[in-house]
């Protein structure tokens, strides 16, 4: 699956296992250049990560409900109402979305 913005094509990971969603980006010390996708989730933590993300938060059409940029190590966000898929991002993703965009996901063929 991949999400689809103006400069280019990220590849996104479907976290639907329970050690996928345990594991997210923890532990994780190369460059993020990929995403993962969450679903039925409205709450994260970045406890155990080597480098900050980019979150974004939609419902299940994909239309974005918030957006965290630059999140940093060791935080928190509690859940949100609404939300029902949350992606873990590389830095930078955020800059192409608003609140109340629609993200574009493509299924891989």
């Amino acid at each position: 699956m991949y999400l689809i913005n103006p400069k280019d094509k990220i590849s996104i990971e479907e976290c639907d296992t329970f050690w996928k969603r345990f594991k997210g980006f923890m532990f994780k010390r190369k460059k993020i250049i990929s995403g993962k996708r969450f679903p039925k989730c409205n709450s994260i933590h970045t406890f155990f990560m080597f480098q900050n993300i980019d979150v974004i938060m939609t419902d299940q059409n994909n239309q974005i409900i918030k957006i965290y940029p630059n999140l940093k190590k060791r935080r928190i966000i509690l859940p949100k109402k609404y939300v029902y898929y949350t992606y873990e991002l590389p830095l930078g993703t955020y800059k192409y979305y608003q609140i109340g965009d629609y993200l574009k996901i493509e299924l891989e063929k």
